[in-house]
């Protein structure tokens, strides 16, 4: 039972470390950007790896994920009579919630758990201390790079995925529920707003930074050899999905704020 209790408080103080080095990390990052201190051939490969490296999955996902939720949603609308507003039901749906954190954990678990696994490879095979040797900053040359591939990349992603859960959406509707393409889009007219658009940005934005920042922090802080990369790589895609959602929480808090503005008519 004390070897026990032992362990479980070393693993929450070996967790508690790391969680504040990540925010040391990412005032490092925010510093080394402000000093214009960006290497751009690591940046334009790793946004290769989170845009059209990941597509084919994101619009799978966000395919099915749209027309599963019309599934759900039209049986029930057209009961009650609603069946026009399932295009705006839908839309906003995918807009303000969907498709930003949807995207973002596919992003998670494709390309944080990457971060962390390459960048814990090299710490725990020392290349870098190879890199400190040769005068290059990690931070400048690993991680600054994947967050600004992480964080421009997954707004793009996300608009992408709303458009194909849309399309998906769309198709479901007309298939198997008689609702027509263009009633359907123009309930998706009525009901999203500019601000939902910019609101959805932000999000994806916010979310890329942190998987960035988790992925390459437990990366960086890996012990233990191969034992150890396995198990930061496995502790990053869990805390980059707790830190989206709990982000996701305070973001709806402060961007949807007041009344609806939807025009059902």
């Amino acid at each position: 039972m004390n070897q026990s209790k032992i362990a479980k408080n070393q693993g929450l103080e070996n967790w508690t470390k790391r969680s504040l080095s990540a925010l040391f990390l990412a005032g490092q990052i925010l510093w080394h950007l402000l000093h214009g201190r960006i290497h751009k051939r690591n940046t334009l490969e790793q946004m290769w790896l989170v845009g059209p490296g990941s597509l084919g999955l994101t619009l799978v996902t966000a395919a099915f994920v749209g027309m599963v939720f019309t599934i759900q949603v039209a049986r029930e609308f057209i009961y009650f009579g609603a069946g026009s507003t399932v295009g705006g039901v839908l839309s906003i749906s995918l807009t303000r919630e969907l498709a930003p954190v949807l995207t973002a954990m596919v992003i998670a678990g494709r390309v944080g758990s990457a971060f962390a696994a390459e960048i814990g490879t090299m710490r725990v095979t020392e290349q870098i201390d190879a890199l400190y040797i040769l005068k290059t900053d990690p931070v400048d040359y690993l991680v600054t790079p994947r967050l600004l591939a992480c964080t421009l990349m997954l707004p793009i992603l996300t608009i992408l995925s709303l458009l194909t859960g849309l399309i998906g959406g769309i198709f479901i509707a007309n298939s198997f529920y008689n609702i027509s393409p263009s009633l359907f889009i123009k309930s998706s007219r009525n009901f999203l707003h500019v601000w939902d658009i910019i609101s959805a940005m932000i999000k994806s934005g916010t979310f890329g930074a942190l998987i960035a920042i988790i992925g390459c922090n437990w990366g960086l802080t890996t012990t233990g050899g191969a034992k150890g990369v396995g198990i930061s790589t496995t502790t990053a895609v869990v805390m980059s999905t707790l830190a989206i959602f709990a982000t996701n929480f305070f973001l709806d808090l402060l961007l949807f704020q007041g009344t609806g503005q939807a025009n059902i008519n």
